[in-house]
């Protein structure tokens, strides 16, 4: 059976509505019609041939926080010219009381004059489709930057580079209806129309996007389809928050090691069941393991969400079902009311609450009991894993899994409390709440 649910998507460009979908264009967009003679800066990383953590600042001649400056400094200029639908640095956030820390803002602008759209929410696969909204229709004044690996292996920054249509650049641009400072959109190969859908090159630039900012209070995030991405343009999704995530937090327990020293653990006492993906012999290492999962789950069309943490060191894997159980009306109406998609940054713990009664109201109950029905059960996260182990083991040349002794960990990854003072005062929305 076919399940359709009414989704309405969020608004991330200015010309995501329908008069925008008709002829003529004259709105400097990235599409043929204005793409001649146009030019946007261009950062070019150093390709890591070594794992995140054996990285030094003096890898890249542009210094580690370069890409992070260039990121607020490019997202501030925007700001000021107005291009974003409201000012999220006015959006109240607070700490919900409780042992896991859930973060809760009230964002009630990201939900007005949206566009009522069919999503299916039975196929994670699906083809790109140009007659709906894509990011090629985008306005060029959106676009922060084109982000790439350099030619030389090394890393370059040139204010004014041409676009390489042939060679279909990847671009960061702006989320016009913002979750935190500093949203962005990374869309790899752009001009490549490519679905939602993780291929392991567009993955290992995600990782190196985090890796090259350089700062644990920028995570990176992916939906599927199925798993609340509302445009199927391929496209992962990065904001600033300057407080631990409570999946950061969480405890886990060892899995597995890869002969390419990738640990794979579940995730302990939360209430979303998944995996946790850390360590490599390289960055490649990671990336490849983290992406053959993510294309296992696609292949077997399960919906999932994956956040990359701690500057690239760890990756959050969930696959997720709450769609399937809204589709089928298995979601209580309570729930529903509260009009919110848990999506990665919702199952991370951070809740982006459109009502002022369920931030007002907001406990660590409800947002536990919310981010349980996403959850699969314990028997179906079994055997997802072992589709995952294997799809890791046949996917990558010469590698072998290593089944490890129970052994839990709760260490919640390197000290954000060290980064915190680095950026403490760069501006309000940067402080902890």
């Amino acid at each position: 059976m076919m399940l359709r649910i009414k989704r309405v998507p969020t608004v991330v460009s200015n010309y995501q509505r329908e008069e925008a979908e008709e002829g003529g264009c004259g709105r400097n967009c990235l599409r043929s019609c204005c793409l001649p003679g146009a030019k946007l800066p261009l950062y070019a990383f150093k390709k890591a041939n070594k794992a995140v953590s054996q990285q030094t600042p003096l890898d890249g001649e542009l210094g580690i926080d370069f890409l992070d400056s260039l990121v607020l400094g490019e997202w501030e200029e925007r700001m000021q010219r107005g291009l974003f639908r409201y000012d999220v640095t006015a959006c109240e956030t607070k700490v919900i009381p409780g042992k896991y820390g859930f973060i809760a803002q009230l964002n009630e602008g990201r939900h007005l004059k949206k566009r009522p759209t069919e999503f299916r929410v039975d196929k994670v696969l699906q083809p790109f489709d140009e007659s709906k909204f894509n990011f090629t229709k985008v306005g060029q004044e959106e676009v922060l930057f084109q982000f790439g690996a350099s030619e030389d292996n090394d890393v370059h920054f040139i204010p004014y580079a041409p676009i390489d249509v042939d060679n279909s650049p990847s671009v960061v641009a702006i989320n016009v209806s913002p979750i935190e400072y500093g949203h962005v959109l990374l869309i790899p190969r752009i001009f490549e129309c490519l679905p939602q859908r993780i291929d392991r090159e567009s993955f290992f630039l995600a990782l190196h996007m985090a890796k090259e900012a350089g700062n644990p209070y920028f995570r990176v995030g992916y939906n599927s389809l199925g798993a609340f991405a509302t445009i199927n343009h391929l496209h992962f999704q990065a904001y600033y928050l300057a407080t631990p995530f409570p999946i950061e937090r969480a405890p886990s327990k060892k899995i597995i090691t890869t002969s390419g020293g990738v640990k794979i653990s579940y995730i302990l006492n939360y209430p979303v069941r998944g995996l946790v993906f850390e360590g490599g012999d390289s960055l490649k290492d990671l990336s490849d393991v983290v992406s053959d999962a993510c294309i296992c789950l696609q292949e077997n069309n399960i919906p999932y969400n994956v956040l990359i943490a701690d500057s690239g060191k760890r990756v959050f894997l969930f696959p997720q079902c709450y769609a399937e159980k809204q589709a089928l009306g298995e979601v209580s109406p309570e729930l529903l009311d509260t009009q919110v998609n848990p999506a990665v940054w919702e199952i991370s713990g951070h809740m982006v609450l459109k009502r002022k009664e369920d931030y007002e109201g907001a406990t660590e109950e409800n947002a536990w009991r919310l981010l349980a029905e996403v959850s699969l059960s314990e028997e179906r996260l079994e055997e997802v894993k072992e589709l995952i182990l294997e799809a890791i083991s046949s996917c990558c040349v010469g590698e072998v899994v290593a089944m490890a002794p129970a052994e839990e960990s709760v260490s919640s990854g390197p000290a954000h409390e060290d980064a915190n003072e680095s950026i403490k005062g760069s501006h309000p929305a940067m402080v902890p709440v």
